[in-house]
């Protein structure tokens, strides 16, 4: 069980990785995004990204919108010539700013966010 910390102390909060489906306009998960950070389709095809520009969102409270360059990870598939992905529109996602008054917890903050998969023509 975690301990109580002492009054006036606060914890920070660290970042572990992200956990997220991926859905279609039509509501099916398409695929799962996580640690990486990387992005991986139902049919097996997977990427990995790395940030290439990063901007404040608009939105109090959101994490920042991302162009990441994308690499291929996985077998062929749908993600398999994706070359960079965008991520705007994003709200929630950023931890309290007062912290954590407790040792050893495990915090999910969710958000949502639209991704774009960009290919080479």
């Amino acid at each position: 069980m975690p301990r109580k910390e002492r009054p006036g102390r606060r914890l920070r909060l660290g970042f572990r990785s992200a956990q997220a489906g991926l859905f279609d306009g039509n509501g099916k998960q398409v695929g799962k995004h996580y640690a990486g950070p990387s992005w991986e389709a139902t049919d097996g095809s997977k990427i990995v990204g790395k940030v290439k520009q990063s901007a404040a969102a608009p939105a109090t409270g959101a994490i920042p919108w991302l162009l990441l360059e994308a690499k291929s990870a996985g077998k062929d598939g749908v993600f398999s010539r994706v070359t960079s992905v965008q991520r705007v529109a994003t709200v929630g996602g950023v931890a309290p700013p007062n912290g954590c008054p407790l040792a050893g917890y495990r915090v999910e903050i969710p958000y949502t966010a639209d991704y774009y998969f960009f290919t080479a023509k």
